[in-house]
């Protein structure tokens, strides 16, 4: 969604990056490129301006320009700025302690509510907790059987009472069902419309007063650009709602509505969605966002991908196979599954400080793995662990027994070659700090199935 405004803000910072000393006409200049390709990107106009003015009452400050790295302290404070537009403090989704949460799903027809309450309590689910989904949208009962059909795939439990007719007798009835089986928390999937009305929001009062929610999440389509502001500002009003959850952050919007919210609304964002996968949801980190957004990569956020996609018990075989020396073609082949976890593979890629930029927003198909595993399994045991015996012949052979090009195979070959020469960065700490590079040495294999 980033990818546009991120390369005008990386061209930005290129004008000024490496001057000696920084002149006010110069932080100017830089600052109307700011602002336009703000407004370009659909942020709000208020917005802007008052971006654009706290970074000026930091920029031209004295003490920035006649610093040693004035480029970097301006980097800097834009990228603060930007931290701020997205709530400077994650918003967090702890346990409500003793008390069971409730959360109401809120937001217009086509938003994504019901995918959405699916996700969240998979989310719960992988932190060891327990969620019952309910829909209490009894005008469209494809929502209902919807939400059954999403957690029958995901194993979660999903209360349908038959006997209650109205939308709060829907969801008290799960409130009462969650407490007397143990379920820490119930996500209600409240009714969508195309538009607010008093009709939706008396229903919702009477809602609350039946169950007495600790969370009224906003979802809000960030595909609809400053209209989800608009809607979401409306629904606040009226509703008191308490944070945001932005969907379809993978799509190829603009990224206007993502900047705007937290600063028209007045509530955190607490969740984005990027993905029709359950696993595609989650907790939304502005400083990360904000330095995927710049093209410097995410690598706690990879990390912790790495980390819910391998196995614990393979730590240390992982950390073995890490290693760009010993990192053979067969160890490619065990990857394509642990890759599939992690999700889309331009998602992970941006996540590598660098890469994203790198990257010019390209599309990498997910088929192409399919095709990778058939070129590896066409191989001998010795080509797969000595790629360097694939003479012309052999890859004439494997290109005919995997139903692929000799061109295709090249290309893998080459990148594997390119996935050993990023390991070794990996190792040397020349990607992402240090530790962190030893962390996602010790819980990831890494793919090598990289585009062309």
């Amino acid at each position: 969604m980033f990818d546009v405004l991120g390369n005008r803000f990386r061209d930005i910072f290129a004008g000024i990056r490496g001057e000696v000393r920084l002149t006010p006409a110069a932080v100017e200049s830089a600052l109307r490129e700011i602002r336009l390709a703000l407004l370009e990107a659909d942020v709000n106009f208020k917005v802007v301006k008052a971006f654009v003015s706290r970074v000026r009452d930091r920029a031209v400050d004295r003490a920035v320009l006649d610093s040693l790295t004035p480029d970097q302290q301006v980097v800097a404070i834009v990228r603060d700025e930007l931290v701020a537009l997205f709530g400077k403090q994650q918003a967090g989704f702890a346990a409500a302690g003793r008390r069971q949460r409730v959360v109401l799903l809120l937001g217009l027809q086509g938003s994504g509510k019901t995918t959405t309450a699916a996700k969240i309590a998979h989310w719960l689910s992988r932190q060891g907790r327990r969620a019952l989904l309910v829909s209490v949208d009894i005008r469209r009962p494809a929502a209902i059987e919807q939400l059954s059909v999403l957690g029958g795939q995901a194993g979660l439990a999903v209360h349908d009472p038959q006997d209650r007719e109205s939308a709060a007798g829907r969801a008290l009835s799960a409130v009462e069902l969650a407490r007397a089986d143990g379920f820490d928390t119930v996500i209600v999937d409240t009714a969508g419309r195309l538009h607010i009305d008093d009709e939706l929001m008396s229903e919702l009062e009477e809602i609350s007063a039946a169950v007495d929610p600790t969370d009224r999440l906003y979802v809000a389509d960030a595909m609809t650009g400053q209209d989800a502001v608009r809607s979401a500002g409306e629904f606040h009003r009226r509703a008191a709602v308490s944070g945001i959850v932005l969907t379809k952050m993978d799509g190829d919007a603009r990224g206007g509505a993502a900047l705007s919210v937290v600063a028209v609304v007045g509530v955190p964002i607490v969740f984005s969605g990027s993905g029709e996968r359950l696993e595609d949801l989650e907790l939304f980190r502005p400083d990360r966002m904000v330095s995927r957004m710049l093209g410097m990569g995410d690598i706690l956020t990879l990390v912790d991908r790495a980390e819910q996609a391998a196995a614990e018990q393979q730590a240390e075989q992982v950390e073995r196979r890490a290693l760009p020396d010993q990192f053979t073609l067969e160890d490619m082949r065990r990857q394509m599954t642990v890759i599939g976890r992690m999700g889309p593979l331009d998602q992970v890629l941006g996540l590598i400080p660098g890469m994203g930029a790198l990257g010019g927003g390209a599309q990498i198909d997910p088929k192409g793995l399919t095709r990778v595993a058939a070129i590896i399994d066409s191989m001998t045991r010795d080509e797969r662990r000595r790629p360097g015996l694939m003479n012309g012949s052999r890859r004439k052979r494997v290109a005919r027994g995997s139903g692929t090009s000799v061109q295709e195979v090249n290309r893998l070959l080459k990148q594997f070659a390119q996935m050993r020469q990023l390991l070794k960065k990996v190792q040397s700490g020349a990607v992402g700090r240090r530790s962190q590079a030893r962390r996602l040495r010790q819980r990831m294999r890494i793919p090598g199935a990289l585009a062309p």
